[in-house]
Order: C-alpha cells, then sequence, then structure tokens
C-alpha cells in the first residue's frame, strides 16, 4: 500500500508527446524545419552548401527590393521595433491607418484591418461573423487558419468537393433558404495551384443567400491588375463580402488584411478575439508592405517576369513527364502519389541543390503525396537550368 500511494504517477500529455510516431518520423528523416545559414534572392545556403530556393512564397521577388529593404529600416529607426500592444488598446499607429487605406483603395474595398499574421486575419474573417445555429459550407481543400476560424465560430459545416460549383449546389438543396449561411473559399490553392472556381461559385452563392469569404494569400500580387488578385481576375469585386490574405508572400511581408465594407470591418475589430488581442504589426513590417504594394503598382516588370517564369517552369515539368494537378498558378506541386516517392525525389533536389518542401497525408489527401515547389520573378534563366538538371535526375531516381 505504501508504494502504491508514494509511487510517482506518469503525466499521460507527456507520454502521448513521448510516443509521437510522427515526430519521431520527422526527426529521423528531417524534411523539415531546416535553418537556412544565409540567403540572397532565390540563392540559399543550408548545412554549408549552395542552394536555390524552389519552395518561397516571396512570388514577386521584392523580400530583397533595394526601396523595400530601405522602407523597412526606415520605419524601425522612425517608431522603434514595437508597439508591444494590441490595436484595441496601446499599438494603434498612424502608419497602421495608413497602410490599411492604401490597401483598400487598392482592391476597392471601403476598409481593411491588418494583423501580425495572415494566419490571423484568415481565422477572424470567418470566426468574427459566423456563429452558433449558422451554417458554413466549405471547400474540403481550404486552409487550416480558415478550419480553425470554423471550429471556433461553432457553426455548423458542410464540405462540398474541391473547387466544385455543381456539388455545393447540392449541398445546399437540402437547406433553408433563410438559414444563415457563409461560403468559405480560397483564390488560389496553395498546394494544387488552382485557381477558384468563382464565377459559378459566387453565383451560387448569390442565390442562396450565402455570405462569401475569400482568402487570397496565394492570389493576391499575382492574379488580376497589377496583382489586384482573385476577385479582380474575374472582375466579382461586388460578389465577395470578406476578402482576406496574407502579407508575407507578395508583399514580402509578415502579417494579414481582412477587407469588406466599413461596417463589416467595424464589426470585426469590435467582435473578433483575434484581433482584439493580437499585438500591433511592427513598424517595419507594416513599411514592408506598404513599399511592396508601391512597387507592385510601378514596377509591372516583376509580376511579368514571375508569369513568364511560371510557363517556362511549367513546360520543363510537363517535358519530364511529372504530374502538376493541372496547377495554374506560380505555387506548383510535383504530384508523385506517395511519401516514399516523395521523400526520394525530394532528397535528389536536395543532393542537386535545390530545395524544395514535402506535403504528405494527411496534409494532402490519400494518393496525392506531393512535393510542393513555387516559382518567383526572381528566379534567373541559369536557376531554372540548374532546376532543370536537378529534376531530371531526381525523375531517373524514381
Amino acid at each position: 500500500m505504501a508504494l502504491t500511494l508514494f509511487t510517482k504517477s506518469k503525466k499521460a500529455i507527456i507520454e502521448r508527446c513521448h510516443d509521437d510516431y510522427a515526430t519521431k518520423m520527422r526527426l529521423k528523416y528531417k524534411p523539415y524545419y531546416h535553418a537556412m545559414e544565409a540567403q540572397q534572392g532565390t540563392k540559399i545556403r543550408l548545412n554549408g552548401k549552395d542552394m536555390i530556393m524552389l519552395s518561397s512564397n516571396d512570388y514577386l521577388g521584392l523580400s530583397f527590393h533595394p526601396k523595400v529593404i530601405e522602407a523597412c529600416a526606415a520605419a524601425a529607426r522612425i517608431w522603434g521595433t514595437s508597439t508591444t500592444g494590441a490595436r484595441i488598446s496601446n499599438g494603434s499607429r498612424a502608419y497602421h491607418l495608413a497602410l490599411e487605406e492604401k490597401l483598400a483603395a487598392f482592391l476597392g474595398r471601403e476598409a481593411c484591418h491588418i494583423s501580425v499574421a495572415g494566419y490571423v486575419s484568415c481565422c477572424s474573417a470567418v470566426a468574427a461573423f459566423a456563429q452558433k445555429g449558422d451554417l458554413i459550407l466549405a471547400d474540403k481543400n481550404i486552409h487550416s487558419c480558415l478550419w480553425d476560424g470554423i471550429r471556433l465560430s461553432m457553426a455548423a459545416v458542410e464540405r462540398f468537393s474541391h473547387n466544385n460549383p455543381e456539388d455545393l449546389r447540392q449541398v445546399l438543396k437540402g437547406v433553408p433558404h433563410n438559414t444563415p449561411k457563409m461560403l468559405v473559399m480560397e483564390g488560389v490553392y496553395s498546394m494544387e495551384g488552382h485557381i477558384c472556381r468563382l464565377p459559378e461559385l459566387a453565383e451560387i452563392a448569390d442565390d442562396a443567400g450565402c455570405f462569401t469569404v475569400l482568402d487570397d494569400a496565394h492570389g493576391f500580387g499575382v492574379l488580376g491588375k497589377q496583382g489586384r488578385g482573385t476577385v479582380d481576375h474575374f472582375k466579382l469585386n461586388d460578389k465577395v463580402d470578406i476578402y482576406c490574405g496574407s502579407m508575407s508572400k507578395s508583399l514580402a511581408s509578415t502579417g494579414g488584411f481582412v477587407t469588406g465594407t466599413k461596417e463589416l470591418i467595424e464589426y470585426l475589430r469590435t467582435n473578433s478575439k483575434q484581433t482584439l488581442f493580437s499585438a500591433a504589426l511592427s513598424p517595419s513590417q507594416a513599411a514592408t508592405a506598404s513599399a511592396s504594394l508601391d512597387i507592385m503598382q510601378s514596377e509591372p516588370q516583376h509580376l511579368e517576369r514571375l508569369w513568364r517564369n511560371t510557363r517556362k517552369y511549367r513546360e520543363m515539368l510537363k517535358g519530364l513527364g511529372l504530374d502538376t494537378w493541372e496547377s495554374e498558378t506560380p505555387a506548383v506541386p510535383i504530384v508523385l502519389g506517395s511519401k516514399e516517392l516523395v521523400y526520394r525525389f525530394w532528397q535528389a533536389l536536395l543532393d542537386k541543390g535545390v530545395f524544395t518542401v514535402m506535403s504528405i497525408a494527411p496534409a494532402v489527401p490519400p494518393g496525392k503525396d506531393l512535393i510542393r515547389t513555387a516559382v518567383s520573378a526572381l528566379h534567373s534563366d541559369e536557376d531554372l537550368e540548374k532546376i532543370h538538371a536537378a529534376m531530371s535526375y531526381a525523375v531517373k531516381r524514381l
């Protein structure tokens, strides 16, 4: 009895962490959490070896633009490094308002709210507006940030097949018209590279009285006039209630944004816990995004080069017989179908000096295990030639 009383019991959560198979495999094969030792444009150094980055979301290549770097540094000299507070209390600054006004004007929206992360913004774009008793209709391939927003909202949810308007129509058939409804989708799906079938989806949503939320983290800066995104690409600004995204991709910064009418954005500022309790975006990152937005409008060559590189890269992969999941954008997957093939392909590219990212089930659907690659405006013709040689080598290793 005494032994039982004084024996220290094991902590179940610690045991769970200790026994976690996914963590053990990650530590054994080391496909993630690689820390680059240096970077200049598309060139990185990893474990002392010079490599080409082929999985960055720096689509327009502005993270090394001299004007962007200078704006970043200048903001810290003027404002310091951080507001050390949330926007609702002591964290709001004039530069936040200026960037919000600039983004709203660029996107043709009445108002905008910026947050410290794209994940926070897109999560709040759902969680702030949906509530228990509502129904959310979600493309089954939407990003984790949107799923988290759905869970936090406590609304009911129905999934529809990826980018499939007809399936959405079927799901809606049994839903009373007066049920408060929200449609959640992405403009460009980052794993697949697919462009949202917005014209058909928006028409169905409009007929059903759906509030629409579109996350365009990977479409902003890539599609539309001067990079205004998927909504502008289809000229459907009036059909999307909330347009949100990230500033860590084409804007070469960090943070995220939510745009809509003034009424909707003020409602979000009142009701979104993600918005209320997040620290404000730093001066340097706001200045970085602002400078990048200026360059998107004044230097069209970056967007032009991005698409030139994308076309050339896709033709390269097609010539090698690789499955790109019918990608339509600079986010280009290489679908190999099993985690074993993905690992071998990824390692072969690494051996030849090309850095990519693995994505395996359940992060992607079963049988769609893939290498995620992304083209940048900064990739040179020489980079693409080296990438082609590495891809050819990796194909032979399969």
